[in-house]
């Protein structure tokens, strides 16, 4: 845990004065400015590459030898030149998948490329040919490591200092990278929540060293459309059957699909026919372009290092049938994503008399599919979280499922009375509040007005950093 420790630390201290450097020639930018240019990209290239590339598999075996990754003839100038030629504007490549194994040159492991027969940065390599050739850097990072047994019910504080160091290493060794995409985290498939591996820490991390990175996390699909969380940008990975509301998203989204019938290459890739050029550009590309979502598609190269001849021609056919029209419409205005612990999540709640058993534990379960409904009879319907004692807090987020709430009040109770936070009309489904931090051992939402049966999904409560 000490070497783990030191790295980070050292890591840290020396990108600070990086940091220094690099912000003196470029400006930070606000949020909302980097999402508008992220969505004006349009389309970029996702590469996964890495252990499963060997194995004919999405997800390695966790210990299998470094001894099997050689890619004889890695080129990623060729990779740059094919997504040049389908008019991408950026590349994002898998710098350690949920087998663990890193594709960088990396002190915090001897889980890395540099102990494979290639023994060559690929990070590295990646980076530098896709900035000479005009594209923009991005990295994909899984949270999710079964080599290191980074997984439910085993993550130690070692593996939140690896995470940290790890990605200290990505944001400072390569260059500006435009966007990092984190997988792995708060997904059904790797049950590793935001407080098993604290989001706000890792977050907060990334834009030390890279204040311009966007942050994406692959995961959010169980977070409703309307609202921003532990995300930069909402992301849609459409294998999974997650879909983006062509008709009427005003977020900034990203949507991800492979080329071929993988993620990773697989010995029928060659011979199988890959998805077909003009329905990814009528079908997908356009439509998801025109709300305000970028598409990222994924090509694997093969076990030599270099895509297959089908998908060279295919993105070529892409680049025949579609060409970046610039700059999208502006972006609506946004709030700034959470990415804060809840701490009203499963706490005592109170409330008016609910609808049958919709009753107030399903308004703060941590889930957007459950509501505290109140009962119809109610005229000023009510609800309550409990803390037991008092709590610092500075954000409450109320989530309709089914928005109806119009007019309504916030309060806090401290010193054995209620004090007011909000009072006034929000017509949002998802509906946000920052204030100073106060201490409250009670928070409350009152509602005056609401067109129809109010319901609640989630009733949310922070103290974030700021």
């Amino acid at each position: 845990m000490f070497k783990l420790k030191a790295i980070c630390f050292i890591a840290i201290c020396a990108a600070s004065l990086s940091l220094k450097a690099q912000t003196a020639r470029q400006p930070v930018k606000p949020l909302a400015q980097l999402q508008q240019e992220f969505v004006d990209l349009r389309f970029g290239m996702f590469i996964h590459f890495n252990i499963p590339t060997y194995m004919d598999q999405d997800w390695a075996d966790p210990d299998a030898l470094p001894t099997i990754f050689n890619p004889k003839k890695l080129n990623c100038d060729q990779w740059a030149k094919a997504a040049k030629s389908a008019n991408m504007t950026y590349g994002c490549i898998t710098t350690k998948h949920h087998s663990g194994f890193c594709i960088w040159d990396t002190k915090t492991t001897d889980y890395n490329v540099m102990n494979s027969p290639l023994k060559k940065d690929v990070v590295k390599e990646y980076t530098d040919a896709f900035r000479a050739n005009g594209l923009k850097v991005f990295l994909y990072y899984s949270i999710l490591d079964t080599h290191h047994r980074l997984r439910p019910n085993m993550i130690t504080p070692k593996h939140i200092d690896m995470v940290k160091a790890q990605i200290t290493e990505l944001m400072t060794k390569y260059g500006e990278i435009s966007a990092l995409i984190i997988d792995g985290w708060d997904a059904p498939w790797s049950r590793i929540s935001y407080d098993d591996v604290p989001f706000e820490e890792i977050y907060t991390l990334v834009k030390s060293l890279q204040p311009n990175c966007l942050v994406m996390d692959l995961n959010g699909a169980k977070y409703p459309a309307e609202g921003m969380y532990f995300t930069d940008i909402k992301t849609y990975e459409m294998g999974a059957g997650q879909r983006v509301s062509t008709k009427d998203n005003h977020m900034p989204a990203i949507a991800c699909l492979p080329l071929q019938a993988n993620w990773f290459w697989e010995t029928s890739h060659p011979t199988t026919p890959v998805k077909e050029p003009a329905k990814l550009v009528n079908d997908i590309l356009k439509p998801l372009n025109n709300v305000d979502c970028n598409f990222i598609l994924n090509v694997a190269p093969n076990r030599d290092g270099l895509f297959d001849d089908n998908a060279l021609a295919a993105l070529k056919e892409i680049g025949k049938l579609w060409k970046n029209e610039g700059p999208v419409a502006k972006l609506s205005t946004l709030d700034a994503p959470i990415i804060s612990s809840n701490i009203a999540k499963n706490q005592p709640a109170s409330a008016s008399w609910s609808d049958d058993s919709a009753i107030m534990d399903f308004a703060n379960d941590d889930d957007f599919h459950s509501s505290w409904v109140s009962n119809p009879t109610v005229k000023n319907p009510w609800y309550e979280i409990d803390f037991k004692k008092d709590q610092a807090l500075n954000t409450i987020v109320i989530a309709e499922e089914k928005p109806n709430i119009s007019h309504y009040r916030l309060e806090y109770y401290l010193n054995g009375s209620w004090k007011p936070l909000f009072d006034g009309d929000n017509a949002n489904k998802i509906k946000v509040h920052r204030f100073d931090r106060v201490w409250a051992g009670k928070v409350r939402i009152s509602i005056d007005k609401a067109d129809h049966q109010v319901s609640i999904a989630e009733f949310q409560v922070y103290n974030e950093r700021r």
